[in-house]
């Protein structure tokens, strides 16, 4: 089992690790796998350990924007958490990985036994809902090279490598415009030189640059996980 590569499960004390633990089945997260269906049942919970998961809200024209992403900082199926069985939105793997699965027959047992384990999965749901607000503002406060910036940054910290898949598709949807935005906001990231993207592959070229383009809310998003999970996986 690979609970040290994700942030939430090495936070959990070892006694209520150890009841999910025969629970745990290890998984391919594949490009396009569907996790959760909106206002469908949740039969798993997942706890990616690389890739990247996308909530993803679609409007009743088809348009479909994202509205939060989760790799290896978190889980899908935050609604279990809030002693719920339905969510309003789909998730889906936009950068592929691979993670652990749970049942969320398992899950809801263990957070009625285990007062250590609500807490820490509260503070996850706590951090990521201020994602949510972050992104809500972003959205509408600063420029689309800004924001694509910030979108390329969470996305490396949550696959530790410098080239992941990113189609032109999924930065639209992460950043709620239309394709062509896209090609025009990656065209100027290339131009300066901080990232290299050809045919769905981007590679990282120059990180501190990125930092120094995107707006704040990249940090500002930062601090919170940090503040309420604590320092991240590999921090000294």
């Amino acid at each position: 089992m690979q609970s040290g590569r994700n942030r939430l499960l090495a936070l959990m004390a070892p006694a209520d690790l150890e009841m999910l633990r025969p629970h745990f089945k290890n998984v391919v997260l594949e490009y396009r796998k569907v996790l959760c269906e909106a206002h469908k049942p949740i039969e798993h919970v997942y706890f990616p350990v690389a890739g990247v998961a996308s909530l993803v809200n679609t409007m009743a024209d088809g348009f479909a924007s994202e509205v939060g992403t989760i790799g290896n900082e978190g889980m899908v199926g935050l609604p279990i958490i809030l002693n719920d069985r339905l969510g309003p939105t789909s998730v889906y793997i936009q950068v592929p990985g691979e993670g652990l699965q749970l049942p969320a027959s398992v899950l809801r047992d263990a957070l009625d036994r285990s007062n250590s384990m609500r807490t820490v999965l509260t503070h996850y749901a706590h951090a990521f809902f201020n994602q949510v607000a972050q992104s809500a503002a972003c959205n509408h406060a600063h420029a689309l090279n800004q924001r694509c910036c910030r979108w390329l940054l969470m996305t490396h910290d949550r696959v530790q490598s410098p080239r992941f898949i990113l189609t032109h598709e999924f930065l639209a949807m992460m950043l709620g415009v239309r394709r062509t935005s896209v090609t025009l906001a990656a065209h100027n990231l290339k131009r300066l030189k901080l990232i290299e993207y050809s045919r769905g592959q981007v590679t990282i070229l120059d990180r501190k640059g990125l930092e120094r383009h995107s707006c704040e809310c990249y940090a500002v998003s930062k601090r919170e996980f940090d503040r309420l999970l604590g320092e991240p996986l590999g921090a000294a």
